[in-house]
């Protein structure tokens, strides 16, 4: 019997479509999966086995079954997201149980192309760390289980990189799909500001949070954003050459970048010379200010989502970052920051289409509770492996994760690359030449 476990999306898609397999047998094999590994992983809080089949049996009885894009494809959406009929905890104990009446935009558009929700993943609460664990469970990177999966999509990284789904949908307001993605060997892209419906929390972390995808190749990230955006992503087969600046430097001052994240990019941009594009080092202008502008946001969007919340069930970590953020609110929701630094960026990137830089500065921090830690601790292991992706939350400009190599221990490394708004097809045109000049395993070997 042909096994669907671990194919990608596109594939699964092109089979339900023709026939060759039933919605309900791509969904049951996944489950089965699910029920047998996810106990090592953690990757979901609410598995919806008999639901899921039920939807498949729909999907697969459609009249319009063959123009469906992602026809019968188990996805994963991070807990976070409205899925009708299911509570949305965000990975707290402050959060109602109530099941939602009706899905969020981003879930309704996956539901209507076809594809079929088989779970929720796990989120740190509030979404608020790059780490996720806490009163709904502890999500581990599938390549290395000894290590935090990342945050804050970390249930909806490991799902797709233990192949439980070919695809999940997560969101970033300040790395939270990149840093999973460089920790679990995955390719995502952070859209561009306005490009895929947001409606994530109250107000959007002010307009820095994006949902996205979480795939295994670049060809299934741009169908699934396609969907997302409701609009065809293009891709050309022969990019035309970019501009392409090569950082290794930490936008957080002090932060430096260990060498196997630093040997990628030096290698990432060795292939894309070769491959036409012109490629030169030059440094972002970060200003000093920087990372106080972050951790304002950071914090302040932390502050606006424990509105209305018990805030007796937060986790100390929640309720200090919650603190901190009120003094910032007022500021943050001007915006001029956020301006300030869009125009001390963009000259550079007038000069340079594309920025390659490191994913991550080092690998995650080790499985632990962390939500029972002081709140310094858990800032300090935050900005010491993640520093490198708030900038570009803050501009509201394009970011991808791509695979590329493996640190000593066997678990994947990672390049980021980022490039002005609208360049979402440009970013993905990239990655997908890094992809077949530097092929990447797609799943952690489980088995």
């Amino acid at each position: 019997m042909t096994s669907w476990v671990g194919r990608t999306a596109v594939d699964m898609a092109a089979a339900v479509r023709e026939k060759r397999v039933t919605p309900r047998e791509v969904v049951a094999e996944h489950l089965a999966r699910i029920e047998r590994l996810d106990g090592r992983i953690g990757a979901f809080r609410v598995v919806r086995a008999r639901a899921a089949l039920a939807e498949a049996d729909e999907v697969g009885a459609r009249d319009d079954l063959g123009e469906l894009p992602l026809a019968g494809v188990p996805v994963a959406v991070k807990d976070n997201l409205a899925v009708r009929g299911e509570s949305m905890r965000i990975g707290t104990a402050a959060t109602p149980v109530t099941p939602a009446g009706e899905d969020h935009v981003t879930v309704a558009r996956l539901r209507a192309a076809g594809a079929v929700v088989v779970g929720l993943t796990n989120v740190p609460e509030l979404c608020v760390f790059g780490t996720t664990e806490g009163v709904h469970g502890t999500s581990r990177n599938p390549w290395d289980p000894a290590r935090t999966a990342g945050g804050s999509s970390g249930g909806s990284a490991a799902a797709v990189a233990a192949a439980f789904t070919p695809l999940a949908l997560g969101n970033d307001g300040m790395g939270s799909l990149r840093i999973p993605a460089a920790n679990c060997g995955l390719v995502t892209i952070k859209p561009g500001h306005g490009k895929v419906p947001a409606g994530i929390s109250d107000g959007d972390w002010f307009g820095m949070s994006e949902n996205g995808p979480l795939a295994t190749t670049v060809a299934d990230a741009r169908l699934m954003l396609s969907v997302l955006a409701d609009a065809e992503v293009p891709h050309r087969e022969k990019p035309a050459p970019h501009s392409v600046a090569v950082s290794l430097r930490s936008p957080l001052a002090g932060v430096t970048v260990a060498r196997p994240y630093a040997q990628a990019v030096r290698e990432a941009a060795r292939l894309l010379a070769g491959a036409g594009h012109r490629v030169r080092p030059a440094d972002p202008p970060y200003p000093l200010s920087l990372s106080l502008t972050s951790i304002a946001h950071w914090t302040a969007g932390t502050s606006v989502d424990a509105r209305g919340l018990d805030t007796r069930l937060l986790a100390r970590r929640t309720r200090t970052h919650a603190a901190v953020g009120r003094r910032f609110v007022a500021g943050v929701r001007t915006g001029a920051s956020r301006e300030a630094l869009r125009r001390r960026l963009e000259p550079f990137f007038a000069e340079h289409d594309v920025l390659l830089m490191p994913a991550l500065a080092r690998r995650s921090p080790r499985s632990a509770p962390w939500h029972e830690r002081n709140w310094l601790r858990n800032i300090a292991a935050n900005s010491a492996y993640s520093p490198m992706t708030p900038p570009w939350n803050l501009t509201g400009w394009p970011a991808m994760a791509v695979p590329f190599g493996s640190l000593p221990s066997g678990a994947p490394c990672a390049v980021q690359l980022v490039a002005r708004p609208g360049s979402e097809a440009d970013l993905l045109d990239v990655a997908g030449q890094l992809e077949e000049l530097h092929p990447w395993r797609r799943t952690a070997p489980l088995d």
